[in-house]
């Protein structure tokens, strides 16, 4: 099972209105003065933003012929996500739903997003194929991804994330799949 919360549990996050301004470190937003940071922008089915350094909100959907996902896919998919967390990436949340995921995120020096959501996707697709017999593509082609602009909006997207279950009618001390990092430092 996916740890929920980083082991401080639900209540910590569930009497708060929103996610606290002071667990997000500034440098996440911060440009230091002479970087060399890179912008660019290409195009496959959807644009693509690319800002060296950025955090993003990333979205992905299963395909239009595939039913929701199980609660052991669903465990898979969040384990897979925490996996190289501090490695290739800082994971700052993620919610698995029934059909779609939402992860907020952002990419280590020398790797990339499109990377990133590569190798979820592609893990995760071949074991629900093999250990979950499914059959055909797993997921949609293509992801929707956005560059937080700043805190304000990175706190906007933690709380979207957060509060995705409650979409669903599913109560966050019920739903395992959603996870916010206790600590951003």
């Amino acid at each position: 099972m996916v740890e929920k919360n980083g082991g401080l549990g639900w209540r910590h996050l569930v009497n708060k209105a929103m996610v606290g301004r002071a667990s997000v470190p500034a440098e996440c937003f911060k440009m230091t003065e002479g970087s060399q940071n890179r912008f660019w922008i290409y195009r496959r089915r959807m644009p693509h933003w690319r800002l060296d350094g950025s955090v993003y909100f990333v979205t992905w959907r299963l395909h239009k012929s595939q039913k929701e996902l199980s609660t052991p896919e669903r465990e898979i998919i969040g384990s897979t996500l925490k996996y190289f967390d501090g490695q290739r990436f800082d994971l700052f949340a993620y919610v698995v739903m029934p059909d779609h995921i939402h992860v907020l995120v952002k990419p280590s020096k020398g790797y990339f997003l499109h990377e990133l959501v590569h190798s979820w996707k592609s893990f995760t697709a071949n074991r629900l194929q093999h250990e979950g017999g499914r059959e055909g593509k797993v997921w949609q082609e293509d992801y929707f991804d956005r560059i937080m602009r700043d805190e304000a909006e990175f706190l906007e997207k933690a709380q979207y994330i957060l509060n995705n279950p409650l979409k669903i009618n599913q109560p966050l001390n019920e739903y395992h799949w959603v996870w916010v990092k206790p600590d951003f430092d």
